[in-house]
């Protein structure tokens, strides 16, 4: 399922306005959460907080990609925030984070988490596109961007 797919207005939000790592994950969950996109908040954090915990998911260049596997989602689910100032996530560059794509998928989907983990970073390669999504106001602005053939 391409990523577009699983993109809508409602799961993303700039500015993001925690500043600390764990609030960042927080804050997108409760997007997905309010977004009716999960069956329980609270284990939906477990499962987060506990894969950051084998390892940071901040990549270089601004980018982090907090993920899990967990029954609180029947299908793969994203949300993406966005942090200007940039968000230390403890990143393999050192450098604050600025773009983040949470996922979750639950624990027999794994084909698609891969893919998704796939376009993502591949997506992430264009500077000038990860510039522009850092740039965006708007969840309409990032949609957008995400549109553009």
């Amino acid at each position: 399922m391409p990523l577009i797919d699983l993109i809508d207005k409602n799961v993303i939000k700039t500015p993001l306005t925690s500043t600390m790592k764990y609030d960042v994950i927080m804050e997108l969950l409760g997007i997905l959460d309010k977004a009716g996109k999960l069956e329980n908040l609270d284990k939906a954090a477990e499962a987060v907080f506990a894969r950051e915990d084998l390892g940071s998911t901040g990549l270089e260049g601004g980018i982090a990609v907090p993920h899990a596997k967990t029954t609180t989602v029947k299908t793969l689910t994203i949300a993406i925030g966005i942090a200007p100032e940039g968000i230390d996530f403890n990143a393999l560059d050192g450098k604050p984070s600025r773009l983040f794509f949470l996922m979750l998928a639950p624990p027999d989907q794994t084909g698609p988490h891969i893919e998704a983990l796939s376009e993502i970073a591949k997506i992430t390669q264009s500077k000038s596109f990860v510039e522009a999504l850092q740039r965006a106001k708007t969840p309409e602005a990032v949609l957008d961007l995400f549109q553009e053939p």
